[in-house]
């Protein structure tokens, strides 16, 4: 598929399914495009869109299935509106940073694609608006999921979700006064089973 130079070339790219509750178009919005009146579409499609499938089927799909719904905060960023961000002090990467996680139609530094969205849990906010326990999201994460990196941040418990071909299996958070590392590889709470860390918030969603 080409760049969309067109609007029934964009709406055709907004219509392709990444799987079974995900289009392409939930992942296209973002506050900074519409704010500097910039497009906010990929250069590569296809990229874009292999990466997008992986990160539904993957990691949004489960996530919806096990906790109910979710809402994407930011997802696709173009290497313009990344880039922009980033200068403005928009929460941005650097875009070589940025390549195979918000920039999905861009490989990353080893060559490897991936994708990204920042995503609000809806189940989690009770919880952590009751408790500030955002680690129970984390970990439950870690323990089922194939995900690559994490980072929450303070409103809602939302966290960034990303997916990439080799993960890197690091959490991290900038949620005081827990800001910092959460685990990556060769921590010591790396490895096993977190369920005690995530028990006390999955029984609050059956009450």
């Amino acid at each position: 598929m080409r760049k969309p130079r067109s609007v029934r070339a964009l709406e055709a790219l907004g219509r392709v399914r990444l799987s079974e509750n995900f289009f392409m178009r939930d992942f296209l919005y973002s506050e900074t495009a519409n704010f500097y009146g910039l497009s906010n579409v990929p250069d590569d499609p296809d990229l874009a869109i292999a990466a997008g499938r992986r990160l539904c089927t993957d990691l949004l799909e489960p996530l919806c299935g096990h906790f109910g719904r979710i809402s994407i905060r930011s997802a696709y960023r173009s290497p313009e509106v990344n880039r922009l961000g980033n200068e403005r002090g928009h929460n941005c990467a650097q875009n070589q940073k940025s390549y195979g996680n918000h920039i999905w139609d861009r490989r990353d530094a080893n060559g490897e694609m991936g994708a990204m969205a920042t995503v609000i849990v809806h189940a989690l906010i009770p919880h952590y608006q009751a408790t500030g326990d955002w680690e129970a999201m984390a970990w439950w994460v870690h323990d089922h999921l194939p995900y690559s990196q994490m980072q929450f941040f303070p409103k809602f418990a939302a966290f960034n979700l990303g997916w990439q071909e080799t993960p890197q299996r690091t959490i991290y958070s900038y949620i005081p006064p827990r800001r910092g590392w959460l685990t990556k590889p060769g921590m010591a709470n790396h490895a096993g089973d977190h369920a005690p860390t995530y028990r006390a918030f999955l029984k609050s969603l059956r009450r």
